[in-house]
């Protein structure tokens, strides 16, 4: 019935449940919810430390929890400026593949007059 399931998930999903022991992936979840918790905290510290923090607990998050990373989706179809910000903060590799694509048909597209 497993099997089942997994059909119905995203390849990339799959890959996901079946990549680390869940009791790691917990603990990476609680890491990085504590450290977006603890990050204003580290922003009162002169300087931008907090917003790195913050990214990188949120980056822990999405990388382990399937919950999380399908909300960030949710709000990046949502408020499309947002997601760009995110994906240029995390460096993901789909943004820069859909940044390439939509570049190329820009420069393809013939100009209006």
């Amino acid at each position: 019935m497993a099997s089942c399931a997994r059909k119905t998930l995203a390849p990339h999903a799959a890959v996901m449940i079946t990549s680390r022991n869940p009791l790691l992936r917990t603990t990476y979840l609680v890491t990085g919810v504590v450290i977006v918790i603890l990050s204003p905290v580290v922003g009162a510290i002169p300087g931008p430390g907090g917003v790195f923090v913050f990214a990188a607990g949120l980056a822990m998050i999405l990388q382990n929890s399937q919950r999380a990373k399908r909300m960030f989706v949710d709000v990046k179809r949502r408020w499309p400026k947002v997601g760009h910000y995110a994906d240029m903060g995390l460096r993901r590799k789909s943004a820069a593949r859909r940044r390439a694509r939509d570049k190329s048909q820009r420069d393809s597209a013939p100009a209006a007059r």
